[in-house]
């Protein structure tokens, strides 16, 4: 494939994450809907260092208005600059390789391709354009480098993919035949010939396809396999959080029990959460308590007789604050600190059922994330995903739309938040641009 541009250094470790006790409390009476449903898993209880494969660079060699753009992700990493600067379209990319991890074809990651080419790029010979992203995983293979070149014009296609880690190209893959729909394949291999080759198809990642090819039968083939496993695993635990309050206002219709990426069945999964796991559930009223208008003594659902939930704050006097009468930015706090205070266990995502739990670590994409929040709940939400991710089951890649506010009233950033990473993206800022 043509090599990519932007290389930088390779990333250096986050600031350590603060961690922290919280108060419990026991909400709530049993019924048969939480029997119905799968039981919530619980987080750990404290850190740990099993290493789970997870994304440490976001690579927009030329992607939309990225040029050469290296984005170092840590535990926690929240993108900052102004409006127009690409925060939202790397997030999107984000989204696109996780897509594509899970097994999607490029037009349905790349729904719109077009917008992805840069401006400036120019079409070729054939009257063709593009667009290259990648990213770069660790975990137990070690740190392995994915990169992906895509032609949007004409046709939407792979032209090439690289995956390669520890001095060691595992997957190459090139567009040799355009009338052909699919790409000539190298892998590393052992024996007399030190690849193998193969056609894969033109519309997948190839490194997802590996397991179904690689046997396994020799170290370097295993080496293929653990780089492979390893990227497809950190591409699948990604899950995009875009609350919708107006989705959140009415009653819930009961389903399965798995927060969808909007949150509209956010009284549906509260309802679950209260009777599967309960010490999460006091947690999560506590953050309630800190991060709602009034006082609150705790969250209350109901299920109604046709089947539908409904949720609402429980106030010292009165009925109590159903959803529908919160407002925005309550909302969307509420659905944040249960996404954060649960984990993958209630999110509607697709792990890898084949790995055990305790071997994956679910990063949240969370655009626009300090939308409708004011200044203390976005510092709430930023020390409770600090203390979350310190723990090693999840990680949050988010986008802000100003530089957040210390509890003390300034935006020192990472001085402020220990365990969070701003990354500034701007139009004048390209590279490696960290704070």
């Amino acid at each position: 494939m043509p090599p990519t541009s932007g290389t930088g250094p390779a990333a250096a470790p986050g600031p350590a994450a603060r961690d922290a006790e919280s108060p419990h409390a026991s909400p709530g009476t049993d019924d048969a809907f939480a029997r119905a449903t799968a039981r919530v898993p619980g987080q750990a209880a404290r850190a740990d260092t099993t290493p789970r494969p997870h994304l440490t660079e976001l690579r927009l060699s030329a992607y939309a208005g990225h040029r050469a753009t290296v984005l170092r992700l840590g535990p926690v990493t929240l993108l900052t600059g102004p409006s127009g600067g690409g925060k939202s379209t790397a997030l999107a990319a984000c989204a696109a390789l996780a897509a594509l991890g899970n097994g999607s074809s490029l037009g349905e990651s790349f729904p719109a391709p077009d917008a992805a080419v840069p401006e400036t790029a120019r079409p070729d010979a054939q009257q063709r354009r593009g667009f290259r992203i990648g990213c770069v995983s660790d975990g137990p293979a070690g740190p392995v480098r994915l990169d992906l070149a895509v032609q949007a014009e004409p046709e939407l296609r792979v032209v090439g993919e690289r995956l390669s880690g520890d001095g060691v190209v595992y997957l190459e893959t090139a567009l040799r035949d355009p009338a052909r729909r699919t790409v000539q394949a190298a892998w590393h291999t052992a024996g007399n010939a030190t690849v193998t080759r193969a056609p894969l198809p033109d519309d997948l990642l190839g490194t997802t396809l590996l397991p179904l090819r690689v046997a396994g039968r020799t170290k370097e083939q295993r080496r293929v396999l653990a780089a492979a496993e390893q990227t497809v695993l950190a591409l699948r635990s990604l899950f995009p959080c875009v609350p919708g309050p107006a989705a959140m206002r009415p009653p819930a219709s009961g389903g399965h029990g798995l927060l969808r990426s909007d949150c509209a069945n956010l009284a549906e999964v509260l309802h679950r959460a209260a009777r599967e796991c309960r010490t999460r559930y006091g947690l999560l009223e506590a953050a309630v308590r800190e991060g709602c208008a009034g006082p609150v003594d705790g969250l209350a659902t109901e299920l109604l007789p046709g089947g539908a939930v409904v949720a609402r704050l429980l106030r010292p006097d009165g009925p109590g604050t159903p959803l529908s009468r919160l407002g925005d930015g309550e909302l969307r706090y509420l659905a944040m600190a249960l996404v954060l205070f649960t984990g993958p266990g209630v999110l509607d995502v697709d792990p890898a059922s084949e790995v055990p739990g305790a071997l994956q670590a679910l990063t949240v994409l969370a655009d626009d994330f300090d939308l409708h929040l004011d200044a203390r709940q976005v510092a709430l939400l930023l020390d409770l995903a600090a203390r979350m991710a310190a723990r090693g089951h999840i990680r949050l890649l988010g986008a802000l739309s100003r530089p957040p506010a210390t509890p003390g009233g300034s935006p020192d950033g990472p001085q402020g938040f220990p365990g969070v990473r701003l990354v500034e993206v701007g139009t004048g800022v390209r590279g490696t641009p960290e704070r």
